[in-house]
C-alpha cells in the first residue's frame, strides 16, 4: 500500500506542488491575488454584505416586545428592592458573603463572576455530564442540564431586575429564524402525535438546546466573559484530545461492531468520555479550529507553539477516531479557516493527509474500503444505504409534508421508546444523517424550515465575521473565524451522523453561534 501511494499521481502532484512552493511560484501567485483583491468587485460586494447592521429595534415588534418585557422585569426589581423580604435577605446574605469572600470559593467567584461561572459550567458540559451520570445516577443525572439552563435564565432575569444588564436588548435576526423553527416544530408535534408523550420528548430533543443561543447571547456581556468561555472550551477540548491520544497508544478495547471484517488492521478507535468515536470526532472538529485560532491571535511565541502543538494533537486524535464523517468535517473546517485567515493551510492539509495515508496504513485501508464492492454490500445490508432507504420509505408511507412524527424514528427518543413492534420488515436504528432524520420525523415542512434556520445562521455569522477586525491591536476576527469554521465542519458531519442528537453538541454549537454574533455586533471591552 505504501509503494502504491508513493507512486500514485496524487502523491506525485503533491511533490510537484511542494517544488513550486520552494521556488516561490505559489507564494507569488497568492501575493498577486492579495494585491488584486482590494480593488475587486467581489471585495466591494463582501464589504456591502458585512456592513449590514442589525435591524432597527424601533421597527421590530419582537424588539419592542423584548423592551416591554425588560421594563416589566425592572419594575419588578424596583418593587422587590423596597420589600421587607429583600432587605431581610440582604441583611442575612451580607455577613455570609463577607465570610465566604476570604476563602477559596470567594476568590473563585470574584475572579470568574457569576456569568463566568455559568459560562464555564456550560463549557464543561461534557465532563460534567459524564461525571454526574457516572457517579450520581438517577434523577439528578437526568435534570442537571435543565437546572443549569434555568440557573442561567434566573441570573439573567435577576441581573435585569437589578438594572445591571447592558443597555442593549441583544435581539438578533437569528432569533426570528430560531423562533420560527421552534414554532413549526410545535405545530408538527401537535399535528402528528399518535403518542403524545413520545412526541413531546421528540420535540424537546430537537428544540430544547436551541435556547442556549438566547441565554449565551445575554450571558456574554464583555470581552472578559467571552475570554472565559472561549478559554474553558479550549481547555476542555485539549484534555479530551489528549485522552484520545492516550487511548490510541494503549489500544483501548472497542466493540467488534465498530470495525468491519475487512478493517481488522484498525487496532482501536478513540472515543474518550463521549462513548462514540463519531461524536468524539465531531467534538474535535468543532474545537480544533478554536485552538488553532489562538496561534494566530496571540503575539507570544510560546503560546503560538503550544497552540500549534495542541492543534496537531487534536487533529491526530480526530484521525484516530477513524470516523470518515469527522474526517470530512475536519477538511471543511480547515478550508473555511484557511479561506479567511491563511490559504496556505489548504496545501498543508493536503501534504499532511498524504503523509498520514503513508504513515498509518489503516487510514488508507479505511478510505479505500469505501470504493469496494464489500462496502456497498455491507451498506445495503445493514449500513447507511439501507437505513436511509428505510427512512424515506417510512416518510412516503405516512404524510411526506408532516412527517412520520417527532420522536418516532431515526433518533435517540425513538430508540428509547420502541412503540412499534419490530419484525423482519421493520426495525429501529439511528438514521446516521441528521438532515434525513429531520425529514423523516418532521416531513418536508420541518426540513425546509430547518434548512432556512441554518442558512440564516450561516449568513448572519458571515456578516458578524466580516464586521470583526484583524489588526495589530485587535484580532477578534481570528476568534470569530475559528468558531465559525468548527461550526461548518459539524454541519458537514451531520450529513453522516446524528450529531445534534447529542445534547452537549447541540449546546456547544448554538452557544458558539452566540459567541460569533457577540464578536460581530455586541462586543465591548470590560469596563474598569
Amino acid at each position: 500500500m505504501k509503494a502504491i501511494l508513493q507512486n500514485s499521481r496524487f502523491v506525485r502532484a503533491l511533490s510537484r506542488l511542494r517544488g513550486w512552493y520552494h521556488q516561490g511560484a505559489i507564494a507569488g501567485f497568492f501575493q498577486k491575488v492579495r494585491d488584486a483583491y482590494p480593488q475587486s468587485h467581489f471585495c466591494r460586494l463582501w464589504e456591502r454584505f458585512c456592513a449590514s447592521p442589525l435591524p432597527d429595534a424601533a421597527r421590530s415588534r419582537y424588539a419592542r416586545m423584548l423592551a416591554a418585557l425588560r421594563r416589566f422585569v425592572e419594575r419588578l426589581g424596583d418593587a422587590a428592592r423596597q420589600s421587607v423580604v429583600y432587605r431581610a435577605c440582604t441583611a442575612v446574605w451580607k455577613p455570609v458573603s463577607n465570610f465566604l469572600g476570604g476563602g477559596i470559593i470567594g476568590r473563585v467567584v470574584r475572579f470568574f463572576g457569576m456569568r463566568g461561572l455559568l459560562l464555564t459550567a456550560l463549557a464543561l458540559y461534557l465532563p460534567l455530564d459524564y461525571a454526574i451520570r457516572s457517579y450520581l445516577p438517577g434523577f439528578l443525572a437526568s435534570v442537571w442540564d435543565e437546572c443549569l439552563m434555568l440557573a442561567a435564565l434566573a441570573y439573567i432575569l435577576w441581573h435585569t431586575a437589578m438594572r445591571r444588564a447592558p443597555g442593549g436588548l441583544r435581539a438578533t435576526p437569528l432569533d426570528a429564524y430560531l423562533l420560527l423553527f421552534i414554532g413549526v416544530g410545535f405545530f408538527l408535534m401537535c399535528a402528528v402525535s399518535p403518542n403524545t408523550g413520545i412526541a413531546v420528548d421528540g420535540y424537546r430533543a430537537v428544540v430544547q438546546y436551541l435556547f442556549w443561543f438566547f441565554l449565551v447571547t445575554r450571558l456574554i456581556e464583555d470581552d472578559r466573559d467571552f475570554a472565559i468561555f472561549y478559554g474553558a472550551l479550549v481547555a476542555m477540548a485539549v484534555v479530551i484530545g489528549l485522552h484520545g491520544i492516550y487511548q490510541y497508544i494503549v489500544a483501548a478495547p472497542i466493540p467488534a461492531a465498530w470495525v468491519s471484517q475487512t478493517e481488522q488492521s484498525v487496532r482501536t478507535r478513540v472515543f474518550s468520555i463521549t462513548g462514540s468515536p463519531n461524536i468524539m470526532g465531531s467534538l474535535l472538529v468543532l474545537f480544533a479550529p478554536m485552538v488553532a485560532g489562538i496561534a494566530y491571535y496571540s503575539r507570544k511565541m510560546w503560546v503560538k507553539v503550544l497552540a500549534i502543538g495542541a492543534t496537531g494533537m487534536m487533529c491526530l486524535s480526530c484521525i484516530f477516531t477513524f470516523s470518515k464523517g469527522a474526517w470530512g468535517g475536519l477538511a471543511v473546517a480547515v478550508v473555511v479557516f484557511a479561506i479567511f485567515l491563511d490559504r496556505r493551510l489548504i496545501a498543508l492539509m493536503g501534504v499532511a493527509g498524504a503523509g498520514a495515508l503513508i504513515a498509518i496504513p489503516s487510514i488508507a485501508n479505511r478510505i479505500t474500503y469505501l470504493f469496494t464492492t464489500d462496502y456497498v454490500e455491507a451498506s445495503q445490508r445493514a449500513g447507511r444505504m439501507v437505513r436511509w432507504e428505510t427512512g424515506l420509505n417510512l416518510l412516503h408511507e405516512s404524510n411526506p409534508w408532516l412527517g412520520f412524527g417527532l420522536g418516532r424514528f431515526g433518533g435517540a427518543v425513538a430508540m428509547q421508546n420502541k412503540i412499534i413492534e419490530e419484525s423482519d420488515t421493520f426495525s429501529y436504528f439511528y438514521m446516521d444523517n441528521y438532515y434525513l432524520k429531520t425529514l423523516v420525523e418532521m416531513g418536508y415542512i420541518g426540513l425546509i424550515f430547518f434548512i432556512i434556520l441554518l442558512v440564516g445562521l450561516v449568513l448572519w455569522c458571515l456578516r458578524a465575521v466580516g464586521r470583526t477586525n484583524f489588526t495589530e491591536t485587535d484580532r477578534s476576527r481570528v476568534l470569530a473565524v475559528s468558531m465559525f469554521a468548527g461550526m461548518m465542519g459539524v454541519l458537514t458531519h451531520c450529513y453522516f451522523e446524528n450529531i445534534f442528537e447529542v445534547p452537549y453538541m447541540m449546546a456547544y454549537f448554538w452557544s458558539m453561534a452566540a459567541g460569533v454574533l457577540y464578536l460581530g455586533y455586541f462586543r465591548k471591552k470590560r469596563s474598569t
